[in-house]
């Protein structure tokens, strides 16, 4: 089987097989050129891409507490305290309880010069998942409220449901592939024959938004991008 590839890079593209033929000029000082074998098959590989514009619905707050003590036993009890109130805080403006996570609990001692130590300190952090974005404000707001131990790690936005937009922008890159591959093969004196080989590359993931403006928190835009390898046959 002879196999004619299109590879697509930088606006530059290159069809081969094994016996060299006619070559046709393309934009851009790039060229394309043609190989076939008479009783064989020609391929042609493109590939397609999809993406499906939305806006973030969920709020990721990444946020924790810290406090410093004379002794190790002190500094322990005070930070489960603040992150206590810390806890009371979020599901009073409105987070849920199963929408809390724990994801770090540390206590180490600080030195002057080692061996000698000065203090401990103490942490926990805690991950907020806030599905209704009205309430953003408020949220990070309560946060602040809860006292100096506070530390703001980071706020990040999701696509919570993000399934059916995946198949949208599938649907798409497929649309796109095949688009390419009749110009291609148009081009070369073809026609786009049966679908060879289809593969997705990518995991099709929704991209992660952080974005704050003035006193407002916004979700702003986010994408899901799909992109296929697809592989016809051309007659």
């Amino acid at each position: 089987m002879t196999k004619l590839s299109v590879v697509l890079a930088a606006a530059a593209f290159v069809l081969a097989g094994v016996q060299a033929g006619p070559a046709l000029a393309a934009s851009g000082g790039s060229a394309v050129s043609t190989r076939t074998a008479k009783g064989e098959a020609t391929e042609l590989t493109v590939v397609g891409r999809g993406t499906v514009q939305t806006t973030p619905d969920v709020m990721r707050l990444n946020v924790g507490v810290e406090v410093r003590k004379d002794r190790a036993g002190d500094a322990f009890a005070a930070v489960k305290a603040a992150a206590a109130r810390l806890s009371d805080a979020l599901l009073a403006a409105g987070v849920a309880a199963s929408d809390l996570r724990t994801n770090g609990l540390s206590l180490g001692a600080e030195y002057e010069k080692y061996p000698k130590v000065v203090g401990y300190r103490a942490s926990q952090g805690v991950e907020a998942l806030v599905h209704d974005l009205s309430k953003a404000d408020a949220v990070v707001d309560a946060v602040a409220a809860v006292g100096e131990e506070v530390r703001l790690n980071g706020i990040s936005f999701e696509i919570s449901k993000a399934e059916s937009l995946v198949k949208a922008a599938r649907a798409a890159a497929y649309d796109d592939a095949l688009a390419k591959a009749r110009q291609y093969a148009a081009l070369t004196g073809h026609e786009v024959g049966r679908v060879v080989k289809l593969e997705e590359e990518g995991d099709g993931s929704p991209s992660r938004f952080a974005l704050a403006e003035k006193s407002s928190i916004s979700p702003g835009h986010g994408s899901v991008t799909v992109a296929v390898r697809a592989v016809y046959e051309l007659v």
